[in-house]
C-alpha cells in the first residue's frame, strides 16, 4: 500500500536556507536560555557525564536549529546523540520491536501522529507517563495532549509539531488567469467553503490558456478537507464511522469533483518524483498548504519560484500531520531525557524551530511569541506566515485518532487515484475502498 501521509511532514533534505523566513522581532538567545531553564527544570544535572541518545524520523530538526549545542551549553556534563532515518515507515516498524522488547530503545524516541493511538494504547505501559514529573502541559494546545494521553490519563508524548491548513498558490498563474493575486483577496475567495475553492478553480480553468491545472490532485484536497471536522474515520467512543461519516462523505464528494472536472487536477501522486518535478514545471497553480508543506514547496519549485508563489488562508481550519516525542521506560537515562524532552518541547524553543524550519509550534502560547507571530518569508512573496498559520492552528477541531487513522486514510486517497488516474466510477472506488479497509484493518 502506497503510504501519502508524510509527518509533520517538513520535506526531505531540509536545509538552513529552508524557507527563507525573515523576522522582524526576535528575542535574546540568552534570556530565553534562562527563561527556558528556569520554566522547564533546567540543572547541572550533577557532575556524571551523560550521554542522551535521541531517536527520530525525517526531519525534525531539533539540531538544525541548534537546540542541542544550546542545551549542552545549558549542561556542560551532557552530551546529545541524535539518529534520524528517512523514511517512518523503517522506524516505526524498529520502534515497535524494541518496545515490544523493552531493549535498544533511545532515551527519547519520536512519535508520528499516526502512530500515536497506537502507542497510547496498548503500548502505553512502556512510555513514561509525563504526569508523573510534573512537565508543564498547559501550554500545548489541549487537542494534542488528548491525542497523547491513554485511557487512563497517561500522557506519553510531548508535540513536536501540528500541521494547520493554508493555500499556497502561483501569483503569477492566477494573474494570467484574470484572477486576484493579493492574499487576502484571494482568500475571501474561498472562505468557509472548500466547494468555493473548486469554483475558482473553475475560474482558473476559464481563465488561464497555458497547461496548468488548479489542484495538485485529488488526494490532496481529501486530506486537506477531511480533517476540519471533530470526527473523521473514528467517533469518540474510538469506533470506526468512515463508511457513513459527514466528514469522510463531504471530503471525498469534493474530491471526486476535483478528479472529473478536466483541467481541475494534476493528477500526481504526492511525494512521488513527477510531483516533485511539478513543482518545477509550474503545472498546477494551488496546493493544500499545511505549514511543514513550504519547505516541499521551496525546495522543488527552486529559485524560479521565488515570488511567485504564495500564501492565503484556507477555506476551513485544519490540521494535516505533526508529531511527538516521548521517554522509553526503558530509556538509559530516563529522568535525564525526560528533562531534555520537556525543554526541547517547552514553547521558546518550539518557536525557535518555527523559525528554522517552519514546522509550526503544538504549543499554543509558542503560538504567541514573535518568533511566529512576526514570521514573514521571502520566498513566498513575504508572506506573514506566522499569523496566517497562528489563525488556521486557533481555530482546528479536535479530530479524533484512532490505531487506523492513516490507514485508513491511506485507502481512501487510494480510492481517488482509481478515479483520477485509472478511470474507474466514483461509486465503484469507495465500494473498493470499503472493502480494502475491512481486509485492512480486521480485529
Amino acid at each position: 500500500m502506497r503510504s501519502i501521509h508524510r509527518p509533520s511532514k517538513p520535506p526531505r533534505r531540509r536545509t538552513r536556507r529552508a524557507l527563507a523566513i525573515g523576522l522582524t522581532a526576535t528575542l535574546a538567545a540568552t534570556a530565553l536560555a534562562a527563561c527556558s531553564s528556569d520554566d522547564e527544570g533546567g540543572s547541572e544535572g550533577g557532575d556524571e557525564e551523560i550521554t542522551l541518545s535521541v531517536g527520530l524520523f525525517g526531519t525534525i530538526a531539533y539540531e538544525a536549529a541548534g537546540l542541542y549545542d544550546e542545551y549542552e551549553r545549558l549542561h556542560p556534563n551532557i552530551t546529545i546523540e541524535q539518529t534520524s532515518p528517512q523514511e517512518n515507515d523503517d522506524y516505526i516498524r524498529q520502534l515497535r520491536n524494541r518496545l515490544t522488547q523493552n531493549s535498544g530503545l533511545a532515551d527519547i524516541q519520536a512519535i508520528e501522529v499516526g502512530n500515536i493511538a497506537e502507542m497510547a494504547g496498548e503500548l502505553s505501559p512502556r512510555w513514561v507517563d509525563f504526569n508523573e514529573y510534573d512537565v508543564n502541559l498547559d501550554h500545548f494546545q489541549p487537542w494534542k495532549v488528548d491525542q497523547a494521553t491513554d485511557e487512563d490519563g497517561r500522557v506519553i508524548g510531548l508535540g513536536y509539531d501540528i500541521g494547520p491548513m493554508a493555500i499556497c498558490y502561483r501569483t503569477d498563474l492566477f494573474e494570467e488567469a484574470g484572477l486576484p493575486t493579493d492574499r487576502e483577496e484571494v482568500g475571501e475567495l474561498w472562505a468557509g467553503d472548500w466547494n468555493a475553492y473548486l469554483d475558482v478553480g473553475d475560474d482558473f480553468i476559464d481563465g488561464t490558456s497555458g497547461d496548468a491545472a488548479f489542484v495538485d490532485s485529488a488526494a490532496s484536497l481529501f486530506n486537506a478537507a477531511v480533517y476540519g471536522y471533530d470526527e473523521t474515520f473514528y467517533n469518540e467512543a474510538g469506533e470506526t464511522i468512515y463508511d457513513d461519516s459527514p466528514a469522510v462523505q463531504d471530503a471525498w464528494d469534493l474530491s471526486v469533483r476535483a478528479a472529473q472536472t478536466d483541467g481541475m487536477s494534476a493528477q500526481l501522486d504526492q511525494f512521488s518524483q513527477e510531483w516533485n518535478r511539478a513543482f518545477a514545471n509550474s503545472d498546477f497553480a494551488t496546493i493544500a498548504c499545511p505549514a511543514w508543506m513550504l519547505g516541499s514547496i521551496e525546495e522543488y519549485s527552486a529559485e524560479d519560484g521565488e515570488g511567485n508563489w504564495d500564501v492565503a488562508a484556507a477555506p476551513m481550519a485544519s490540521n494535516w500531520g505533526g508529531s511527538f516525542i516521548g521517554v522509553p521506560e526503558a530509556a538509559e537515562h530516563k529522568e535525564e531525557a525526560i528533562e531534555l524532552a520537556a525543554w526541547l518541547s517547552a514553547p521558546e524553543q518550539q518557536a525557535k524551530i518555527f523559525a528554522e524550519t517552519a514546522a509550526f509550534p503544538s504549543s499554543a502560547e509558542a503560538t504567541t511569541l514573535p518568533e511566529v507571530q512576526d514570521a514573514t518569508s521571502a520566498y513566498f512573496n513575504d508572506a506573514p506566515i506566522g499569523q496566517i498559520f497562528a489563525a488556521s492552528a486557533a481555530e482546528i477541531p479536535a479530530a479524533v485518532i484512532g490505531t487506523h487513522t492513516y490507514t485508513i486514510q491511506a485507502e481512501f486517497t487510494n480510492g481517488l487515484v482509481q478515479i483520477e488516474q485509472q478511470g474507474a466510477s466514483p461509486d465503484s472506488a469507495w465500494d473498493d475502498t470499503l472493502s480494502s479497509l475491512d481486509n485492512a484493518i480486521a480485529e
